[in-house]
């Protein structure tokens, strides 16, 4: 069953990196990317902070290859899915934190941390520290309203526990998961 399960987080992992490449241009403006903001609080809730990690890394890498996007698809991304991942497992399972985590993540600390790398290794002249605080922020809360709904609505239907126990992740929402199986099997009786 372990083995299974790491091939089925595996296989996800392999999805949402292909989700997140392809939508990725869907609402981009230039420094915005709210779609990215979706797979990454998407995946920190079902497998996690390092499969977010990973995600985000191997969206922005790929996104910076084949559609020769600045390294801001990675400055910007891997500490949102960093704090979204670690927050939604410190508050045992409350996607307002993983959301909240996106936000400070890659809202202030990716785009902080995307000055230095766009002034001197990309060599934009001219910008500030603060530069892309206002686009990372409003990208982040678009975002993440939008997985707030979407993984609102998969915890709602108790199919946002039962993904997560089929791929071997932590399961947050146990009472509504039993609960929902319940009804079901009364219902096949």
């Amino acid at each position: 069953m372990e083995r299974n399960s790491k091939l089925l987080k595996r296989l996800m992992l392999a999805m949402m990196v292909a989700m997140g490449v392809v939508i990725s241009p869907i609402l981009r403006i230039e420094g915005m990317c709210p779609m990215s903001s979706v797979i990454n609080i998407a995946c920190a809730v079902i497998l996690g902070p390092w499969y977010a990690i990973l995600n985000a890394t191997l969206i922005g890498m790929l996104r910076m290859v084949i559609m020769g996007i600045p390294p801001l698809a990675l400055t910007g991304a891997v500490f949102g899915a960093a704090l979204s991942g670690v927050l939604y497992r410190a508050s045992k399972g409350k996607v307002i934190f993983a959301v909240l985590g996106e936000v400070i993540g890659t809202g202030i600390i990716g785009a902080v941390a995307s000055y230095p790398v766009m002034t001197f290794i990309w060599g934009r002249a001219g910008l500030t520290w603060l530069f892309y605080v206002p686009l990372f922020f409003m990208a982040t809360i678009i975002g993440g309203t939008i997985a707030f709904v979407f993984l609102g609505a998969l915890s709602r239907t108790g199919m946002l526990a039962k993904i997560q126990r089929r791929l071997g992740a932590e399961v947050y929402d146990k009472a509504r998961a039993i609960s929902r199986q319940i009804i079901a099997n009364k219902t096949k009786c």
